[in-house]
């Protein structure tokens, strides 16, 4: 997958009570068609779960690393 990342993200650097909310600042921030990078050392499922609440319809998700000790996740904006 060859994907212009507009930002990237290395969640564990951001304090855990305020890292959905700047995530989402930058998914927000995306215009139609650009992408975010996610780096994570856990599986961000549940950040998933809150974007089909929060965003359904507004985003896509596609696994580039899943695992064992870091899960790289691209998230576009539709």
């Amino acid at each position: 997958m060859d994907i212009q990342f507009t930002a990237k993200i290395f969640a564990p650097d951001i304090e855990p009570r305020v890292r959905h909310k700047q995530i989402f600042e930058t998914f927000d921030r995306l215009n139609s068609g650009e992408f975010m990078e996610l780096t994570n050392d856990h599986d961000p499922k549940p950040l998933y779960y809150q974007f089909m609440m929060e965003r359904e319809g507004e985003f896509s998700w596609a696994y580039l690393q899943d695992g064992p000790d870091l899960w790289r996740v691209a998230i576009g904006k539709k």
